[in-house]
């Protein structure tokens, strides 16, 4: 193989790399699609699609990755030390459940999706808050129920699975408030 073409394969696997870095401040949406506008294109893409606003859609996945593309849930272990496979197999920005993103390549025969793409995961977002929208009646800038939804399931929703979890009503709290703080500094910055 020439010199030229490992050092071209070694650039694209870095610029691939490097895209997997989160934005440095996460307290700021201007910054955030400062650092990254296709964050905000595809954002502004599954707002159109579906009427999810950005800044919803910026705070449950703020909540679920930090902007990481291939997040997944801590491992867990047997007397502390012999791992015994993940929490759940929730991956990436939308942290999507296996079962559900297949649900979501289904009807939208979107096969090639994949949860660690921006796009791709925001239109799932956009597909499973509208569900919900249709399903629960939760509306699309409601973004403490649509979390919590989202969280549980629209069953788990459904049945009130989220009442007995304290700590689940907090994080869906802090998600309706992130949601009113990036939609204030998006419009500040003029981002939407």
């Amino acid at each position: 193989m020439s010199r030229i073409l490992v050092a071209a394969l070694l650039l694209a696997l870095l610029a691939a790399c490097g895209q997997r870095e989160p934005p440095r401040n996460l307290d700021d949406a201007c910054s955030i699609v400062k650092q990254r506008p296709n964050y905000l294109s595809a954002m502004k893409r599954t707002q159109k699609r579906w009427g999810v606003p950005v800044a919803v859609q910026m705070a449950a996945i703020y909540q679920e990755s930090k902007f990481v593309a291939n997040a997944r849930t801590p491992r867990k272990y047997f007397l502390w030390i012999i791992p015994m496979g993940r929490q759940s197999s929730a991956y990436g920005y939308s942290q999507a459940l296996d079962g559900t993103w297949e649900e979501y390549q289904r009807e939208r025969r979107a096969y090639g999706a994949r949860r660690n793409d921006i796009r791709d995961a925001t239109d799932f977002m956009g597909w499973y808050f509208k569900g919900s929208q249709r399903d629960l009646g939760i509306p699309l800038h409601d973004a403490r129920n649509q979390y919590l939804a989202y969280h549980e399931g629209r069953a788990g929703y459904r049945r009130g699975s989220h009442r007995n979890k304290p700590w689940l009503l907090r994080i869906a709290n802090e998600v309706s408030s992130r949601a009113l703080l990036y939609d204030a500094q998006l419009r500040r910055c003029r981002r939407i």
